[in-house]
């Protein structure tokens, strides 16, 4: 049986590595593969003879073909020369779930075995990487089988190093990711700062946003795996899932605070808003239910774009901070719009294009500190411009005061005399005129009571109009005194506990039991208890109503200026009463010795 593997093996195109060869890349468009659809194919039963016919090279293959729910079986021969024996095997897509590699060594029949994945803990891997990679010690030809199996997109893609050259793009690697990661830490630190020093909440908000972009680009780069969590697997499966929801959570928060979607582009808030519910309630069902939805990342695109056009509306309306917001958020959506034609094939493979959200992520960083620098050195230039104005507002009203003070004191001069020489005239003449006054008051007091006494005659004659009324009737006190006198003729008697002492109450002409401090107002137990329009008026209206009620309700509500309706539920509650009861409100109307003319 091996025999007849060697011989089918080399019936293969195998891969042959020229002396000197630093790299070589493979993708699964130049690799023989088979697809179990059903996931129950043994290592023997795809290495059995009859089986090798089934590996075919598809040259036609795209990442959106890759079926998660497959397993996929790959098979490579492999020529390492003899001049070089530093070579090793390299796979680049760390979210695999399992990776299991079997490769025969030159000049041996059996097959080692590598159990590796992002299922696994870390320390199971060969080399302690953030890839996966598999030493091949010694030259000759080396067959090769690997098993992956994904709940998610993988991307197969095999790389042949040597060592020299895997050091130095692993170190240059790090490097990059030391200073991507110390950005991040710097740029959150400078922000904590910057909050607990002025407290506003946009810079706690784009602090949470850019750990949250740390922690997917670790996630997806295999860093966190290698440093943070190294014994989580399970946590390592959902991880760029749970971040990438954080980065957009923490991205919308940000983007409504710092740009006022509020108040600037409220319709743009309400679909952003609709969007942030749906975003939230598809995270939390892929994270209890379904795990493999974390996978669908372009949905992430509908809310950058609502940010982005809400940016440029923004800025159209003049909010001069938003210029570095459309910059930063154009290399974040540019970015994500690359990774999504990168996973759709609609682009090729390269490191740029690889790494298109890690670019575009630093430069959104920058831009966006670049933006609130902007908004506080904006804030800062109008607050000088406003000082300025108040100091030069200032210095204006100090000149213009000292002028009209000058002026002021000339003026007060000339006046001064003048106004000495009419005081003595005056003085005559505020005695005359004292004298005069004293003589109109008499006269105007008995006139006022002359026509007081004539309204007083015609009321109870029933021939008073609303005008003439008002004069006997002018107002609340008025009334109030009318009702009081008619009250209490006699002695006061306390309503809840019949006791006879009282003292005046806070409200007019009202009395408060010494004894149980309750408080009567003349109105209390009247026909005009608790009426929301004005007594006077009420006044008039009874007045009518006992005697000629000859008003309709549209003429009542023109006079008083009240509504019908007002007047008819009071009329009604007058004409409820008895004889008795009217016989005794005419009353009001006959007593008016006690009114005080104003």
């Amino acid at each position: 049986m091996i025999n007849f593997l060697f011989i089918l093996f080399l019936q293969t195109t195998p891969i042959i590595i020229s002396p000197g060869t630093q790299e070589v890349q493979l993708n699964l468009q130049e690799l023989e593969y088979y697809e179990d659809s059903r996931g129950k194919l043994t290592f023997q039963d795809i290495s059995s003879e009859g089986f090798q016919s089934q590996f075919r090279r598809n040259q036609n293959y795209t990442p959106q073909d890759y079926n998660t729910s497959s397993v996929y079986w790959v098979r490579l021969r492999l020529v390492i020369p003899r001049e070089d024996n530093n070579y090793l095997v390299e796979f680049f897509d760390q979210t695999i779930d399992s990776l299991t590699v079997y490769i025969q060594p030159p000049g041996t029949d059996r097959f080692n075995v590598y159990e590796m994945g992002d299922m696994h803990p870390f320390q199971s891997k060969p080399i302690a990487h953030k890839n996966f990679e598999i030493q091949l010690p010694e030259a000759g030809t080396y067959k090769i089988y690997f098993r992956v199996i994904s709940h998610e997109y993988a991307d197969v893609r095999v790389g042949i190093r040597s060592y020299n050259h895997f050091v130095k793009y692993a170190l240059a690697e790090y490097a990059l990711y030391g200073i991507f990661y110390g950005m991040i830490l710097i740029i959150s630190l400078y922000n904590i700062l910057i909050y607990t020093a002025i407290r506003e909440v946009k810079y706690l908000y784009y602090t949470f946003y850019i750990i949250s972009v740390g922690l997917f680009a670790m996630s997806v780069d295999g860093v966190a795996y290698q440093y943070l969590w190294r014994n989580s697997p399970v946590w390592n499966q959902i991880a760029h899932g749970v971040s990438l929801f954080l980065i957009i959570f923490w991205a919308i928060l940000f983007s409504k605070k710092f740009l006022s979607l509020k108040t600037r582009a409220p319709k743009l808030n309400q679909y952003l808003n609709v969007v942030f519910a749906l975003r939230i309630g598809f995270f939390v069902y892929s994270l209890l239910f379904d795990h493999s939805l974390f996978q669908f990342r372009n949905i992430e695109l509908i809310p950058l774009t609502i940010i982005f056009v809400g940016s440029i509306q923004v800025y159209q309306k003049g909010y001069k901070p938003a210029r570095f917001f459309i910059v930063a958020f154009g290399f974040l959506y540019l970015g994500f719009v690359l990774k999504a034609f990168l996973m759709l094939s609609i682009i090729p493979f390269s490191t740029v294009s690889y790494y298109s959200l890690h670019i575009s992520f630093v430069f959104e960083m920058l831009f966006l500190s670049f933006a609130l620098s902007d908004r506080v050195r904006i804030l800062k230039e109008n607050r000088d411009r406003a000082l300025k104005r108040i100091i030069n507002q200032h210095e204006e009203n100090a000149k213009l005061k000292d002028d009209l003070n000058a002026r002021l004191e000339h003026l007060v001069g000339q006046r001064t005399k003048e106004i000495q020489e009419k005081n003595d005239q005056l003085f005559i003449q505020k005695q005359e005129i004292s004298e005069i006054n004293s003589l109109l008051d008499l006269d105007n007091w008995r006139l006022r009571n002359n026509i007081k006494s004539i309204q007083r005659e015609r009321l109870q004659d029933k021939e008073l109009t609303y005008d003439e009324f008002v004069e006997v009737f002018p107002d609340r006190l008025a009334c109030l005194q009318i009702l009081a006198k008619q009250k209490w003729t006699r002695d006061y008697e306390c309503l809840k506990c019949e006791n006879h002492s009282y003292s005046e109450g806070n409200i007019p002409l009202s009395r408060r039991c010494s004894k149980c401090g309750y408080q009567e107002s003349p109105t209390t137990n009247t026909i005009f208890h608790g009426i929301k329009i004005p007594l006077e008026k009420a006044f008039y209206i009874l007045y009518e109503t006992l005697n000629q009620d000859q008003y309709s309700l549209s003429e009542f509500s023109e006079i008083l200026q009240i509504r019908k309706n007002t007047i008819a539920d009071f009329k009604k509650r007058i004409k409820s009463k008895t004889d008795e009861e009217r016989r005794s409100l005419m009353k009001i109307f006959r007593n008016l010795e006690d009114i005080t003319v104003s």
